[in-house]
């Protein structure tokens, strides 16, 4: 992805300093929301090594293989419950659209994520 391309999280901002900068290395999601969206940016740009270091330990699987024909377009955030800097466990609910050869869809799903040791993590969903 180019670094002037808009970040696919959909808050406007440059790929590079937006999620682009948690994928790199140089920075870490500072609530469960930013997460979840630099997330949804890995999948949106395939990078399987961030989904897996952003995963927690405990519900992490062993290898992730995307769908190279999936493609994310487009992140709504319906709900938010706690994950802010100062919470140690916080929750989005989120609305995922993306498109498959001949056909869209959506994927609406209420994350759960745990703060440890400064950084923040996936735990897991409920789909719906």
């Amino acid at each position: 992805m180019s670094t002037v391309e808009r970040c696919p999280c959909g808050l406007g901002e440059p790929f590079a300093e937006c999620c682009g900068r948690l994928h790199a290395g140089a920075g870490r999601a500072s609530t469960a929301e930013q997460l979840m969206r630099s997330r949804f940016s890995a999948f949106a740009v395939g990078d399987v090594a961030y989904l897996l270091a952003s995963w927690h330990p405990s519900t992490r699987p062993g290898e992730l293989e995307l769908d190279p024909e999936q493609r994310w377009v487009h992140l709504e955030v319906l709900e938010r419950s706690g994950g802010g800097p100062f919470d140690s466990e916080g929750s989005v609910r989120f609305r995922a659209h993306y498109r498959l050869p001949g056909e869209k869809g959506t994927l609406t799903e209420h994350s759960r994520f745990v703060k440890e040791g400064g950084a923040w993590f996936y735990v897991d969903g409920d789909h719906g």
